[in-house]
């Protein structure tokens, strides 16, 4: 070898590892942050809740809980000193209200008060099961800080407060899931502190948070730091031994929520063997299933496209719904395109837009009046598929995906109510409009599973 093609050869190694180094740095530096960040809570069960929060100060953190403000008669104490701290409460009781007070105590020192009062409260899980009134909200996308983060969140509770439930002990959410995305840029983690922990405080105080693994948020190592998620099924379903993916039960409903952007959906995948389990598994009535990337969308995104987001909407479209729809499936909520879109209650569409025939969709009215009617757990008996991208952003796009009859390039979030055998689900825009409604009844389940038929 010539000794000047050997030296370029040198210098590209050498500047790839500068930019490897530099990379990890980079990286690295930003999956860390230093300051306080408000309690939010995880992990809800009929006898359990993870508190979180940090300090700027290391100190062992405690947390003093009760049934009455005024008689805070249970201590949880940290048995070392940290400035991130996480407390799981355990022995408590189902569907019940618990007020706290956090407290920082440093080097023996008697023990600060951070957070306390008549704000500070949570509901425990009802037993798994139950037929109590289920409510909880879906942002999108939501994690940038901004005049359109602001009007969503603040139309969204302006929502709740008009529509309160009074069967639900004053809880106005069970549960705050999202779609992913949940720190724009870069995901790290100064900014899950300024886009997403700052923005939502006065809500992850008193609600559970179940944020989705989007795209942005794997540009650092933060998210799966400052999150706590159950590998053992400590909230119910069937455990994954893993934190990218993993199920929940609240009363009546199973939950379950996929990693779309760095597991693996190849078919035989160790992701898509455990939900094919855990939906054998689960005795639940509403299945519900959250994840980042739609399996349709026109939007900001295009799915018809195998190279977008490196064809992870194929994979899921292709792998992910028919183990989905077998297994009953009622409601899947997705991110990643910046709208709002929303599909008929719908089955066996695993191809492109073009693919889509007449007999995939079960019923083909908007589902509002009346509702769309499904039959129990039947496999194959219809999913509505929705894609909510917009609660602190919206972009542009051709919002004609056939299978999408409602596609809205508005900013927004979802409220979701389940009264037993009816699921409601409102698309509520960020000047406070309902701009979509529709609903689910579960009618007697006919015990004949439908099957899709062969693509013409």
């Amino acid at each position: 070898m010539k000794k000047w093609v050997k030296r370029l050869a040198q210098g590209f190694l050498a500047l790839l590892l500068i930019y490897g180094v530099g990379r990890f740095v980079v990286v690295y530096l930003g999956s860390f942050y230093t300051g306080e960040r408000a309690p939010y809570l995880m992990m809800p069960a009929p006898n359990a809740m993870t508190l979180r929060w940090q300090t700027l100060q290391k100190g062992e953190g405690q947390i003093r809980y009760g049934r009455s403000l005024a008689k805070l008669d249970h201590l949880a104490t940290e048995m070392s000193s940290a400035e991130e701290h996480e407390l799981r409460l355990q022995g408590l009781k189902p569907g019940t209200r618990y007020y706290y007070r956090i407290e920082n105590q440093v080097d023996g020192e008697t023990a600060k008060t951070l957070y306390s009062g008549k704000a500070y409260w949570f509901m425990t899980s009802p037993k798994t099961g139950q037929a109590v009134s289920v409510r909880f909200a879906v942002l999108g996308d939501p994690g940038k800080a901004g005049k359109v983060q602001t009007q969503v969140r603040e139309a969204l509770m302006a929502w709740l407060a008009k529509n309160p439930r009074p069967d639900r002990n004053r809880a106005y959410l069970d549960l705050l899931l999202t779609t992913g995305d949940n720190a724009y840029r870069s995901g790290t983690n100064k900014q899950f502190q300024v886009d997403f922990f700052t923005p939502y405080a006065s809500i992850l105080k008193n609600v559970p948070v179940w944020p989705a693994y989007g795209n942005h948020d794997a540009r650092r190592w933060a998210f799966f730091d400052i999150f706590s998620f159950p590998t053992k099924a400590e909230s119910g379903g069937l455990a994954s031994g893993t934190e990218h993916y993993y199920s929940f039960d609240y009363a009546n409903a199973h939950f379950i929520m996929l990693d779309t952007t760095a597991s693996s959906m190849a078919v035989g995948s160790k992701m898509l063997n455990w939900l094919q389990r855990d939906l054998a598994a689960s005795k639940q009535k509403w299945i519900i299933a959250a994840f980042h990337h739609p399996p349709y969308s026109h939007g900001s995104h295009d799915s018809d496209n195998p190279h977008d987001s490196g064809g992870r909407m194929l994979d899921v479209r292709k792998n992910v719904l028919p183990i989905l729809e077998a297994g009953g499936a009622d409601l899947v909520l997705s991110g990643h395109s910046h709208m709002y879109e929303r599909s008929w209650l719908m089955r066996c569409n695993y191809g492109d837009s073009s693919t889509l025939q007449a007999n995939m969709i079960r019923e083909k009215t908007l589902g509002r009046t009346p509702p769309y009617k499904k039959p129990g757990r039947d496999g194959f008996s219809g999913t509505v598929y929705t894609v909510i991208g917009s609660s602190s952003k919206h972009d542009q796009g051709r919002l004609d995906h056939p299978d999408m009859p409602v596609s809205l390039a508005e900013s927004g979030s979802v409220v979701v109510d389940i009264a037993n055998g009816l699921m409601s689900v409102r698309f509520i825009t960020k000047r406070g409009r309902v701009a979509d409604h529709f609903s689910i009844l579960k009618t007697p389940a006919t015990g004949q599973a439908m099957r899709c038929a062969p693509l013409n």
